[in-house]
């Protein structure tokens, strides 16, 4: 989905200027203030002059990601001072450090299921969303998303979704309401071409599944004769207002198993610049999906390795198991 910067960026700078503006006038002088009008009107100045979202040093363009988070931003990445950078490098550290603390426990067992995942970040933060939440009840609710973006950004829209789906939980709503929801609260305030696509479950003690798939790759549901793919119902979180969605109720006996993924496995590309695909995921699910979830998914992951050899991995991988035990 594909948006104007230049026009969110101008839109954001005009919409800070006049909170600041306000607050100078109705408040004592106050010098952080000023200076920050001051920073203000001199990114609008950039866009007159053409010059907004370059570098001051090399006049490359600045990353879009540090233009969204920050749009008064003078400098690319290369050309930060030393101090910058180290800031920088500590703000990562312990967003990471965040992020990491919002995963769910691995090894997961609870009423007669059990879920485990794999998270490996393409670098230090991850906009990939994995959580597993137990009700107070006999359910539990499992999802796995992926918000669209890289970088420091695409993990504060991770730990936005991570808030989201953990406060509409105790409503006790299905899973297409769920989304539907979440759709919306996650979609307020965001700028165009910010969305999530997800999947989210509910499993019951009875071997009941229900599964609404807002835009994501298709799960992959194993038993002992067959693999089926669980394509998208609906388009991705925050797309579009108002949006509806519908869900996917399936029965698992004892040892069938759901494979849910981020496309940084299926897009994974190897020195050749080959994708991974679907159709190998699913001969590896396929040979591998009597093993124990934590071996079922390592052994994806093994098969993901071997097929990229050297070539470099441009996007974050998560998967996750869900075994009927």
């Amino acid at each position: 989905m594909s948006f104007d910067l230049d026009l969110v960026m101008r839109e954001q700078l005009v919409m800070r200027r006049e909170r600041v503006a306000t607050a100078i006038s109705t408040a004592r002088p106050d010098p952080q203030l000023t200076a920050l009008l001051a920073e203000i009107d001199a990114a609008l100045q950039r866009f007159e002059s053409g010059t907004y979202g370059l570098c001051e040093v090399c006049h490359d363009s600045v990353e879009a990601a540090r233009l969204i988070a920050n749009p008064m931003e003078r400098f690319c990445l290369d050309h930060l001072n030393e101090k910058e950078r180290s800031a920088l490098e500590d703000d990562l550290k312990l967003a990471s450090q965040i992020q990491r603390g919002l995963l769910p426990d691995h090894n997961l067992c609870f009423q007669g299921w059990r879920f485990e995942y794999s998270y490996e970040p393409a670098g230090l933060v991850s906009g990939d969303y994995v959580d597993v939440i137990p009700t107070q009840e006999t359910d539990i609710f499992f999802a796995l998303g992926d918000v669209a973006g890289k970088g420091v950004a695409a993990s504060m829209l991770m730990a936005k979704l991570h808030a989201v789906f953990r406060s509409l939980i105790p409503l006790g709503l299905h899973v297409d309401q769920l989304a539907e929801r979440a759709s919306r609260l996650f979609g307020d305030g965001m700028l165009p071409g910010q969305y999530a696509t997800l999947i989210c479950g509910h499993a019951s003690k009875d071997g009941t599944v229900s599964i609404c798939n807002a835009g994501h790759p298709a799960a992959l549901f194993s038993r002992s004769d067959r693999i089926e793919p669980i394509s998208a119902t609906g388009f991705p979180l925050g797309m579009f207002p108002g949006q509806e969605f519908s869900s996917h109720k399936l029965k698992l006996e004892v040892g069938d198993t759901l494979l849910l993924y981020t496309d940084g496995v299926t897009d994974a590309l190897n020195t050749g610049d080959e994708e991974y695909g679907m159709s190998r995921l699913i001969d590896i699910a396929t040979a591998s999906r009597s093993l124990p979830p934590d071996r079922f998914l390592a052994s994806c992951l093994s098969d993901v390795a071997a097929f990229r050899q050297d070539a470099d991995r441009f996007d974050d991988i998560t998967l996750m198991g869900v075994r009927r035990e």
